[in-house]
């Protein structure tokens, strides 16, 4: 499963190393070599398991599906997005992960402080 492209329908074969890769940056990633580029690629879908050979000079609209069940394998790729999310348990249920702003806490004294400034220097 490729942690770069969520929707990788294809996973390609190296011509350098003849490891089997999601993308180039999951071969970038696990290899220490740079990917050799071809026109010549194999692919194998994920769909039905089967391998097959394309020749990326001549791509055509008809080359973007699987010759063995047709499924379509050149999207628009979905990358992951940084999201933040709370774990926990339902807050009607268990709410001590909610802060409450009606309780504050004691503020900390400290020399920063502009309102204590006059007091503490000078």
């Amino acid at each position: 499963m490729c942690k770069h492209v969520l929707n990788a329908q294809v996973s390609i074969r190296a011509p350098c190393c003849r490891k089997w890769f999601d993308c180039a940056e999951c071969h970038q990633e696990q290899e220490d070599h740079e990917l050799l580029q071809k026109f010549d690629m194999t692919f194998a879908c994920k769909k039905c398991r089967k391998c097959f050979r394309k020749d990326t000079q001549e791509f055509e609209e008809s080359d973007e599906y699987c010759p063995y069940c047709d499924n379509h394998f050149v999207l628009e790729a979905k990358t992951p997005k940084p999201t933040l999310n709370v774990e926990g348990e339902d807050a009607r249920i268990d709410a001590r992960m909610i802060k409450d702003d009606r309780v504050r806490a004691e503020q900390q004294r400290t020399i920063f402080d502009v309102k204590d400034a006059a007091d503490r220097l000078g």
